[in-house]
C-alpha cells in the first residue's frame, strides 16, 4: 500500500529516493519558493513521476522572498563559487526551509490519508544546512507524530550516507542523472562553479557514473572513467 508523501525537488537526492520508494510514495511535492533554480528543478521532478506514474504537484510558497534572505533568492550573481567547506556557502542557507516545507507536507499527508513524510537530506549537507542534519529530522519526526491524529511520521533514509552513495543507489535503480538538475545558479545549464554543481560532479564521478551534464563555459565533460569528451 502506498502511503507516503515525498517532498520531491527535482535534484538528484530526492529523485533518487523517488525511484527507491516508488512503491510506498502515493505523492510527491515540489515546493516553488521562487529560488534561483526552481524553474529548472521541478519540470524534472513531474517527468520522473509522470515515468513512474506517481501523481505530483506544486506548491507555491511566494512569501519566501518577500520574507527571507538567502543567496538562493537573489539571482544567479549572488551565489557564491566553491565548495560546502567554504565560510560563504552559508549564504545559500534559506531560514528554516525544510522546516516550513515539512509543515506544509506533513498536512497535505494528514488529509490525503497518508502515513509518512519522506525528506532526501544527506550527510554531506549537515556542515551547512542546520534543517537538513539528524537531530532536526529526528526532532521534526517527534513534533509531526505529536501533532497529528494519525501520528505521520518523518522518513529521511540517506541522513547518514553521502551524494554518491546515493548515485551508487541512483545507478543501481537506472536514474537517468541528465534529468534532474543541481545548480544554485539556474540558468540553461549548470555553471559548474558553485557548491552544489561541484558536489554533483564529485558524486557522479565517484559513483562510476558518466557526467553527461552540460556546463557553463567548459568546453567537455568527464566521463566514468575520467577521460573528456568534447561537448558540442
Amino acid at each position: 500500500m502506498k502511503d507516503s508523501l515525498l517532498i520531491l525537488s527535482g535534484g538528484m537526492d530526492s529523485t533518487t529516493l523517488l525511484y527507491e520508494y516508488q512503491n510506498d510514495i502515493a505523492l510527491a511535492v515540489s515546493f516553488d519558493y521562487g529560488s534561483n533554480h526552481n524553474a529548472d528543478e521541478i519540470p524534472f521532478a513531474e517527468y520522473h513521476c509522470k515515468k513512474l506514474g506517481i501523481k505530483h504537484t506544486t506548491v507555491r510558497l511566494d512569501f519566501f522572498k518577500q520574507y527571507f534572505r538567502s543567496s538562493l533568492l537573489e539571482g544567479a550573481d549572488a551565489i557564491p563559487e566553491g565548495t560546502y567547506a567554504d565560510e560563504n556557502m552559508k549564504s545559500t542557507v534559506v531560514p528554516f526551509r525544510n522546516g516550513i516545507m515539512l509543515a506544509v507536507a506533513a498536512g497535505m499527508a494528514e488529509t490525503a490519508g497518508l502515513k509518512h513524510v519522506m525528506m532526501a537530506n544527506h550527510s554531506g549537507d549537515h556542515a551547512i544546512y542546520p534543517d537538513c542534519r539528524p537531530q532536526f529530522a529526528d526532532a521534526m519526526s517527534r513534533a509531526i507524530e505529536a501533532g497529528t491524529y494519525e501520528g505521520i511520521t518523518l522518513l529521511t533514509p540517506y541522513t547518514n550516507i553521502s551524494k554518491a552513495d546515493i548515485a551508487r543507489k541512483g545507478k543501481q535503480l537506472g536514474v537517468d542523472y541528465s534529468k534532474t538538475w543541481s545548480c544554485y545558479k539556474g540558468g540553461k545549464v549548470h555553471c559548474g562553479r558553485c557548491a552544489t554543481c561541484i558536489e554533483r560532479k564529485e558524486a557522479l564521478r565517484l559513483a562510476g557514473i558518466e557526467d553527461t551534464t552540460v556546463y557553463e563555459n567548459i568546453g567537455h565533460q568527464t566521463t566514468d572513467n575520467g577521460h573528456r569528451t568534447t561537448v558540442n
